[in-house]
């Protein structure tokens, strides 16, 4: 089901009215990482405990599929031109690429291990997921070495190439009018550049705090903001120079998984879950930090909103003017939602 709600509604804010929550029934645990359909309006959202990938209509406001067996799956792409739904899994580190509209299951590309982020080179018209590598979690090994890349794949889910990483790839961005892509590499404390035109890395620039998982990229200013957990921050670094110029302070205690850059209100939208001091792992209350750009060297808080319980993943679609922030059920509480904010 969906509610239409009123002006003065929960979640509101100057900067984000939230005007729908989508009811995700049959799905527990932790949420991941979503894609869209723009044209069809539809949301697919990944239940990594869950194993399935939520289906969501967004003019109707309620989920119409769920797809199941899906091994932890951890991020979702769709390709309007081909109708492929291609769908990253952390447990056997496959993408597993679907029809689109039938879901019918087309192609299963095979990765060592832990696919994780997927992207769309819209130069290249290739699809990029991280995959493998060593990766510590909450201050503790998951994996401790392995051969981390970069997957580069066609359309069709043939493999095309990759380029290696120093551990576990985690959020990356690429650009638009050039040729480089940005991978948060957060074992190694580091941003790599590689160049997607040659395959080969061209940089490694250090972050000066922990845990740089979720990344944004403002194209235009020549910036890349990465958010930091323990303690809780966005770095920002010049793409020209390599030169970390900006170190914002956020409320400390969250653990988040994905921010954006909303370059038409000059944004940065924090999806983040409070985490508990004696256990990380354990879902707590989510909350959106807006921060507004004042310039490219300078930010400052707008406010911080609260979401729903372990909320840490979302998605921007600029195209759109909307924000989707993904819940989890509450054991003995309220289901998962899909909240919808729009931009003001």
């Amino acid at each position: 089901m969906v509610l239409f709600l009123p002006g003065l509604a929960f979640g509101q804010s100057s900067a984000l009215q939230l005007t729908q929550r989508i009811a995700l029934p049959n799905v527990n645990g932790r949420m991941d990482h979503m894609g869209i359909d723009i044209a069809g309006q539809r949301l697919f959202a990944t239940a990594f405990d869950n194993h399935t990938l939520s289906v969501i209509d967004l003019k109707a406001g309620q989920q119409v599929r769920l797809i199941p067996d899906l091994d932890e799956p951890q991020a979702a792409y769709y390709d309007a031109a081909t109708n492929h739904l291609f769908v990253s899994a952390g447990g056997d580190g496959s993408v597993k690429m679907f029809d689109g509209k039938t879901f019918q299951l087309l192609q299963t590309i095979k990765y060592s291990a832990d696919s994780d982020n997927l992207r769309y080179d819209a130069k290249n018209k290739h699809v990029i997921v991280g995959y493998g590598g060593e990766k510590f979690l909450y201050g503790a090994p998951t994996r401790q070495q392995g051969d981390g890349a970069m997957g580069i794949m066609d359309l069709a889910g043939k493999k095309v190439s990759e380029i290696a990483t120093d551990a576990h790839p985690e959020s990356f961005q690429l650009e638009q009018m050039g040729s480089r892509i940005f991978i948060n590499v957060p074992d190694k404390k580091e941003i790599q550049v590689a160049d997607l035109a040659t395959g080969k890395t061209v940089a490694h620039w250090p972050v000066s705090c922990p845990e740089n998982f979720p990344m944004a990229l403002d194209e235009a200013h020549h910036r890349v903001i990465v958010a930091c957990r323990n303690p809780s921050g966005l770095a920002v670094f010049d793409t020209t120079s390599g030169k970390e110029v900006a170190l914002v302070p956020i409320d400390q205690g969250l653990f988040s998984d994905d921010i954006f850059y909303d370059a038409a209100k000059s944004r940065i939208y924090v999806v983040a879950r409070t985490a508990a001091p004696n256990d990380p792992r354990a879902p707590g209350p989510g909350v959106l930090e807006i921060i507004r750009q004042k310039d490219p060297d300078h930010y400052e808080k707008v406010s911080t909103q609260p979401t729903g319980f372990g909320a840490q993943t979302g998605f921007f679609s600029a195209p759109l003017s909307k924000l989707f922030v993904a819940t989890r059920r509450q054991q003995g509480g309220a289901g998962g939602e899909i909240l919808v904010y729009d931009t003001k």
